[in-house]
């Protein structure tokens, strides 16, 4: 019992960095006018699903080869769903809004909504941190399946694949998202 509450206790911190730290670092670093590129160039549900290719990608290499590509390469894996969850919020954000612009807080409450987790009025610690806690415990349940080589790898690279297309449903969703929505002028 107290292995299982000090592993809960390492997932809240983990956690707490990641909404912290993690969360704000991820989304400065995505190139938001490549977002609206690619989605000018490709159409929303094609940049979508090369966005879901991309995390399957990763969580196919992280499950290859069994425990220890699973310890290397799940941090990686990890930072690799959240920034493709995080291009896809922007990418349906800009394809109903029309404006590739975002600013942090407002896109944390449509992930943290698209999560289904309490956002409240504002974007506040404790909303980033459940969001955060989620992803971990997410990848927690599925850390034991990826101990076995090559089905670890399809096992992997097929949840980040469906998590990518759920989120995206989802933020397609909570954004009222029509294939008309708005008409987008190739750059």
């Amino acid at each position: 019992m107290k292995a299982l509450k000090k592993i809960s206790t390492n997932i809240k911190q983990q956690a707490d960095r990641l909404a912290h730290e993690g969360f704000k670092q991820i989304f400065s670093r995505i190139d938001q006018l490549g977002v609206k590129k690619g989605v000018d160039k490709l159409g929303l549900d094609k940049f979508i699903e090369q966005c879901a290719y991309m995390a399957a990608g990763s969580g196919a290499l992280s499950g290859t080869g069994g425990l220890i590509t699973m310890m290397a390469g799940m941090p990686v894996d990890v930072a690799n769903l959240i920034t493709q969850q995080f291009r896809v919020t922007m990418a349906v954000m800009y394809y109903t809004k029309g404006n590739y612009k975002i600013n942090f807080n407002e896109f944390m409450s449509v992930v943290a909504a698209s999560m289904k987790v309490e956002a409240g009025v504002a974007v506040a610690k404790t909303a980033m941190e459940a969001v955060a806690e989620k992803i971990m415990l997410k990848f927690g349940a599925r850390a034991a399946q990826r101990l076995v080589p090559v089905v670890g790898a399809v096992i992997g690279g097929t949840a980040n694949y469906l998590f990518i297309k759920r989120m995206a449903a989802s933020v397609k969703e909570l954004n009222g998202y029509t294939k008309e929505a708005i008409v987008i002028q190739p750059s």
